[in-house]
C-alpha cells in the first residue's frame, strides 16, 4: 500500500516579522541554559593574563 504524504497548513494572521520575533524569543528561552553553560566553559578555558583565576566586579574585557 502506498504511503500518503501528510500536508499541514497553518493560518497566522500576524505579520511575518511579528511571528519571527515570537519564534526567536521561544528559541532563546529554550536554549538559555545551553548558552550559559557554553559561555562558562569558554570563560574557564581562557587563561587570565595576570595570573588570577578570574575577573572581579568592575573589570572590562
Amino acid at each position: 500500500m502506498k504511503r500518503r504524504r501528510l500536508s499541514y497548513r497553518f493560518h497566522d494572521p500576524n505579520p511575518a516579522a511579528v511571528t519571527a520575533d515570537y519564534i526567536l524569543k521561544i528559541f532563546i528561552e529554550a536554549n538559555a541554559g545551553k548558552v550559559e553553560a557554553a559561555l562558562r566553559r569558554a570563560a574557564d578555558a581562557i587563561p587570565a593574563s595576570d595570573g588570577s583565576s578570574g575577573c572581579r566586579e568592575g573589570c572590562s574585557a
